[in-house]
């Protein structure tokens, strides 16, 4: 009986093993054995190793070339035109349920982000649009503008003096934290308040990120912290902390909106819940969805940005002639520093343009592949390096957004997705003609609007017009934000940081 037992063990698992290697729809493509036979591939270099699925990719695309199996059922691309077919053509791609709702985004399943089924991620992503839109941004601007000031202050007291310097990281996140929560939910933490940029909202994000391949390869993890013993589980899971905190801070907050709706009425301004909370009946969202929209909105919305700003900074301060261009352009354009400048006028200097787009294509945004059905794929990161579209990929130069003909460039700039599911805050405004921004005359793609967009414009211009910013080369600073550096906890982290030394501009 035993030896039976074994035999029909053994014969089940060779007719699998065979199957996925010789019998599988997808066994024609080039890959490695073990990720043709396991998910566990993957998740050796995303969890055993850490954050080094990325870098494993790009690996087995040098070895294999531009369509690699990477799993069972998954292929991964490395082709603009496939990222283009996958994410924006026809728009018929599903969302994989394994990822958006059983993996990473098990903390947000019920968010329009997680969302797989196209009409309803539509109707609830046109409920947010109003707060998105360039009108909204526009009115909203002082919100941002309010924080970049509180930001500058905090430098000015507590860090501008001789000897000082500062960790960057922490201090644009907290920004993008005050940010994001005064834009989308009109109350802020404070976190810019908060002594070395260590506010608990700041680090528990970044412990929501860091814990994400934890809940791939164990989703039922979070439904039992949701539904057991906090404390217990915490305690042995103190990864998720950051998680629990976030989740009992927007759910109280929900809440008190639920049994006091005067409470949008009397906010400084139209918050995301106003559009969230107007549909009834049917149509009215559950506490749960939300709960998981606005979790999406804190964490995505401090994280991108904060990221892109300690990137393009570290870049600006490496590379004098860089720095000095912003300068010179920001002083001409800005000549009294101590008024205020809008965002309208910023997006039409030239040089700063080029700055912000070259630092959204290093800074990348979402590192990790975003998986369609049947399951197929493509990071980001293949786009924004690929040395076709952008010659000498691993050069930060902003001159490249400055030639004639940058088409390509902006079609293969996907810093926030592209098609019908890019992030919720990014919008294409459709002009038949624009501005001439001096020799240079943009294209449609070039009319990108966003949020994200308005804060980095704000944010830089402010730093470079108003600070005069040195970097300390330090012994394990950071030198290039190259691939051997970067970490895919969904997002991008960074093996090493920088500090820089500050003090207030003069003229």
């Amino acid at each position: 009986m035993y030896l039976a037992l074994v035999s029909l063990v053994l014969v089940y698992f060779s007719g699998w093993i065979l199957y996925r290697l010789f019998l599988h729809p997808l066994h024609k493509y080039p890959g490695p054995i073990l990720a043709a036979l396991s998910g566990g591939y993957q998740a050796y270099f995303n969890q055993i190793i850490g954050g080094e699925w990325i870098l494993e990719i790009e690996r087995l695309h040098n070895v294999y070339g531009p369509v690699v199996r990477v799993g069972p059922n998954k292929l991964h691309f490395n082709s603009p035109r496939a990222f283009h077919d996958i994410y924006t053509n026809g728009h018929s791609l599903r969302k994989d349920p394994g990822m958006y709702t059983h993996g990473v985004a098990t903390i947000a399943s019920e968010s329009a982000w997680a969302a797989t089924d196209l009409q309803k991620a539509k109707y609830r992503r046109g409920l947010m649009a109003p707060l998105f839109s360039r009108r909204a941004i526009v009115e909203l601007e002082y919100t941002v503008q309010q924080k970049i000031d509180k930001l500058l202050a905090v430098f000015e007291e507590h860090y501008s003096s001789p000897g000082s310097t500062i960790e960057m990281s922490p201090a644009f996140r907290s920004l993008t934290t005050d940010i994001i929560n005064s834009y989308c939910f009109a109350e802020c933490p404070d976190t810019l308040d908060y002594p070395d940029f260590s506010h608990p909202l700041v680090r528990d994000v970044e412990k929501l990120f860091s814990a994400f391949w934890i809940q791939q390869s164990f989703p039922w993890i979070v439904s039992l912290i949701n539904n057991g013993p906090a404390k217990l589980i915490l305690w042995l899971l103190p990864q998720f902390q950051g998680y629990v905190e976030l989740k009992r801070r927007l759910s109280r907050q929900i809440d008190d909106i639920r049994a006091d709706p005067d409470i949008l009425l009397n906010a400084e301004h139209e918050t995301v819940y106003r559009h969230l909370m107007e549909p009834k009946g049917k149509d009215s969202l559950t506490k749960t969805e939300l709960l998981h929209d606005a979790m999406v909105f804190q964490s995505a919305g401090s994280d991108t940005v904060g990221n892109s700003c300690y990137v393009g900074t570290f870049y600006a301060l490496k590379n004098p002639d860089i720095a000095r261009r912003l300068i010179e352009e920001l002083r001409e354009a800005w000549p009294d520093k101590d008024k205020p400048i809008s965002y309208t006028v910023l997006e039409k200097l030239p040089y700063l343009t080029a700055f912000v787009k070259e630092t959204l294509r290093f800074s990348v945004g979402v590192i990790h592949p975003l998986a369609r059905q049947t399951v197929v794929e493509m990071s980001a990161v293949f786009m924004h390096f690929n040395p076709d579209v952008f010659p000498d990929p691993y050069v930060f130069n902003p001159d490249r957004w400055l030639s004639e003909d940058i088409g390509n460039m902006n079609r293969d700039l996907v810093a926030f997705g592209r098609g019908a599911r890019v992030c919720v805050g990014v919008k294409y405004v459709s002009y038949n003609r624009i501005q001439v921004f001096s020799q240079h005359e943009l294209t449609r793609s070039d009319c990108l609007r966003s949020l994200a967009w308005c804060e980095l414009y704000l944010i830089f211009a402010n730093l470079f017009r108003k600070l005069n910013i040195q970097l300390v080369i330090e012994k394990d600073m950071i030198e290039e934000f190259t691939a051997d550096q970067r970490l895919d906890y969904f997002v991008v982290a960074w093996r090493k940081g920088y500090r820089v030394a500050l003090e207030k501009a003069q003229g």
